[in-house]
């Protein structure tokens, strides 16, 4: 079988992945900040990686993957406020909802998904570790700072100098930094913040910062040195250039070794954001398509391209995900498992050793599909539901998918079966010119019908 490759986004360049520790894979992949509902930006980042998780088991490494949750933040103490509600009530119901979108997309749960108010005593460890070194400093108003220009390696993740850097845009602005670029890790108490948010520490009552929260929870749980570190491309600056900052600057030791960053989510060609008013919340996507669509649609792209959202795309996704479907309807497959050394199954682990290259590993469960359906090969089509199913899809049984929907794709399933018995009664008194309308109209509203011997009709949706 071929050697994995990843593009590392430090390297700038696709580098054959070589594990720290031989037949172990330590991953960490930033989560979601629970104020709302999860967004398509989220759903790429947990299925993209959920996809590499699932290879790399595949491949049979030991894999610990951790993915954290951001439970305390800015926007959540506003959003607890404006409810008047408290943060733990809040944060609560959004980790629920976040569990619940994951699962509709098919993605697994990590191995570890810390929360960043239960590390805070490692987060002030860290802090004073970066005090001690001479990177930290606590401004007059009460702030601990991290002071980036007393850190040689700062930018060599965006590949940006000093002088072309900005703050980020969490980073408040603040008058008592010694360097505009310096970033907070400790953030002193507010007399208007609620009571839950102010920890005890040797800099006074206050709240962690965002970037230090991900560098103390990934070294906790998978060593100050690890294998893999991923996230969405806008984490890339300032928070992932302030995580290496921070956790080589206490440690003294390289951070990660791989760097992966998945592409933006585009709406009809212009990035997705609030503020253009074409956001899309995962929860409003599953009420017009089938959660394993979308997980088809964001596989079908590479997880470093952008993906463009617009139904039109949504719509194609699942024609194409049905002709998989169809496939294994026409020819059931069996339950053994994936012969690695069948020439299909070689070509979708090249691709997928190739920087994870789902695009190539899906065109050749198309190219198995029509061999399936030319040949009614039993062997092919187990091929193809193994394969399938090591990237999450195919994962039910092919009429459960292919009659999925409801009222609102324009025709419920009792209707549908209500119109089949007219269908066969008048196909029994010979009214060959209704049974012929009724198909038709079925048509007309996405419903294939598929007379099988005996008089068994079986349909799906177009």
């Amino acid at each position: 079988m071929s050697v994995l490759k990843i593009y590392n986004t430090l390297a700038r360049d696709k580098q054959v992945f070589v594990p720290i520790e031989p037949g172990k894979v330590r991953l960490y992949v930033c989560g979601m900040t629970v104020y709302d509902f999860c967004h398509l930006g989220h759903a790429r980042v947990m299925v993209v990686f959920d996809m590499i998780q699932r290879w790399l088991r595949t491949q049979q490494f030991d894999v610990t993957y951790v993915r954290n949750i951001t439970d305390i933040d800015d926007k959540i103490i506003r959003r607890a406020v404006e409810n008047k509600e408290s943060i733990s009530v809040l944060t609560q119901r959004y980790i629920d909802a976040m569990h619940e979108d994951a699962a509709a997309l098919g993605v697994e749960r990590p191995d570890h998904e810390p929360r960043a108010t239960a590390y805070v005593p490692q987060m002030l460890n860290l802090i004073a570790a970066l005090e001690k070194n001479g990177l930290a400093y606590q401004a007059k108003e009460g702030d601990v700072n991290f002071s980036v220009r007393d850190f040689p390696g700062y930018g060599k993740l965006s590949g940006k100098s000093l002088d072309d850097l900005r703050a980020g845009e969490r980073v408040d602005v603040n008058s008592t930094k010694r360097d505009p670029l310096d970033f907070v890790l400790w953030k002193a108490s507010r007399d208007e913040e609620p009571q839950e948010v102010k920890w005890d520490s040797k800099w006074g009552s206050g709240r962690p910062g965002w970037h230090i929260e991900c560098s103390a929870m990934s070294c906790d749980l998978l060593g100050q040195h690890f294998d893999i570190h991923g996230g969405g491309q806008d984490l890339q600056f300032p928070h992932h250039e302030n995580e290496i900052a921070q956790s080589e600057g206490a440690s003294g030791k390289q951070f990660v070794n791989y760097w992966m960053h998945n592409g933006f989510v585009r709406i009809d060609n212009e990035k997705m954001s609030k503020s253009l008013g074409n956001f899309f919340t995962i929860r409003e996507v599953l009420q017009k398509y089938d959660a394993e669509v979308i997980r088809f649609f964001i596989l079908r792209a590479h997880y470093r391209s952008p993906l463009n959202y617009s139904d039109t795309h949504l719509d194609d996704a699942r024609t194409a995900l049905a002709r998989l479907y169809v496939a294994l309807k026409t020819t059931a497959p069996n339950t053994t498992p994936v012969d690695w050394n069948e020439p299909y199954a070689q070509r979708f682990a090249e691709a997928m050793n190739d920087d994870f290259n789902t695009p190539i590993a899906i065109a050749v469960l198309f190219d198995l599909a029509s061999e399936v359906n030319k040949h009614h090969s039993v062997m092919l089509s187990s091929q193809l539901k193994g394969l399938a199913n090591v990237i999450g899809l195919c994962v039910r049984e092919p009429q459960q998918f292919l009659q999925a929907g409801g009222a609102e794709d324009g025709i419920a399933d009792d209707d549908v079966l209500a119109l089949i018995a007219a269908r066969a009664q008048a196909k029994q008194e010979k009214n060959f010119s209704e049974s012929d309308r009724i198909r038709a109209d079925l048509l007309s509203k996405g419903i294939v019908l598929e007379d099988k011997p005996g008089g068994l009709t079986e349909w799906r949706r177009a």
